[in-house]
């Protein structure tokens, strides 16, 4: 198991008349990711409304902030419990016996254009054994044609742009991979959270985006970017691409700060906590169902239901 205390400090500065906050910065609750000591500071006294998406778990929330200051403060302890596979052994889902649910993540959505990758993705990868082994050369094409180099794109920038510019951070390595997979009729999706050993040259702890494809009737994390030790991430939601799952979405003039993230892990091998690390193991934290919703603490350490 893996145990990690996270820290989030948010801070803005509302102009006008106020502006509408949707946020994603809570750790999703699943069977395999477990929430607790969990604690929510908001520095206006405002009203908020958390919600819950069934499948994924992925937890919003909705706040109306007055002009001024808005401080926003997230801690929680997230324990890990992943899945581990032979790479050898997992297959890819023929389009007729995927799901309902996970049929929407062979489509071309806005900033995986997947349509318009066929034939790349038939000439680099069609002559590939199918399975995990053919993810992960997706993967690491990826990484070999893209560099990773900060503020070289923006909210704009889509799988195609990436493919074009060859340059790019960790949200657009995952919408390349994610498009190129969807080419290929292979589910995937995006997947946001926290990063965790991370290069310190690449700056401090942050958000980070990642991959999950489904194989073998199971989603498995793929980290294109190659920036973070995958079974350190944290998540907070699982979408389309990053227009489902942004951090942060603002209605309204505001100035951001920089966010302040902090990630530790627990060493406590005797009580079955151990640091994340680089495995040979596919790697899985399927959210297959997702657990009834539970309380989550606010400054005043009133309940806050959702």
């Amino acid at each position: 198991m893996i145990r990690i205390e996270l820290q989030i400090d948010l801070q803005y500065e509302i102009d006008g008349a106020g502006a509408d906050f949707v946020f994603n910065i809570h750790a999703a609750q699943t069977p395999s990711q477990l929430v607790s000591a969990e604690k929510l500071t908001l520095s206006q006294s405002i009203p908020s409304r958390m919600y819950t998406t069934p499948i994924t778990g992925n937890r919003y929330m909705q706040v109306h902030a007055a002009p001024g200051a808005l401080n926003l403060s997230y801690t929680a302890t997230i324990d890990l419990m992943h899945h581990f596979a032979d790479p050898t052994k997992i297959t890819e889902v023929p389009v007729r016996d995927m799901p309902p649910e996970v049929i929407g993540y062979i489509y071309p959505s806005r900033y995986c254009q997947s349509d318009r990758l066929i034939k790349l993705a038939n000439n680099e990868f069609g002559r590939l054994a199918q399975g995990y082994s053919r993810v992960q050369g997706i993967q690491e094409w990826v990484k070999r044609h893209v560099t990773f180099t900060l503020n070289s794109t923006n909210t704009n920038t889509s799988a195609v742009d990436t493919l074009i510019q060859r340059v790019g951070v960790c949200r657009d390595f995952a919408h390349l991979m994610i498009a190129l997979c969807r080419a290929l009729n292979i589910p995937a999706r995006f997947a946001t959270g926290t990063d965790y050993g991370a290069d310190p040259t690449l700056g401090p702890s942050d958000f980070q985006a990642y991959v999950e494809v489904y194989l073998g009737h199971r989603w498995y994390i793929f980290d294109p970017s190659g920036t973070g030790i995958p079974m350190g991430f944290v998540r907070f939601g699982t979408g389309r691409d990053a227009a489902d799952v942004s951090f942060a979405t603002i209605f309204g003039g505001v100035r951001t700060h920089a966010a302040v993230i902090r990630a530790v892990a627990v060493d406590d091998p005797a009580n079955g906590m151990v640091l994340p690390h680089f495995c040979n193991e596919a790697l899985s934290t399927d959210t297959s169902t997702v657990p009834a919703a539970t309380e989550l603490t606010q400054g005043n350490d009133q309940p806050l239901l959702w």
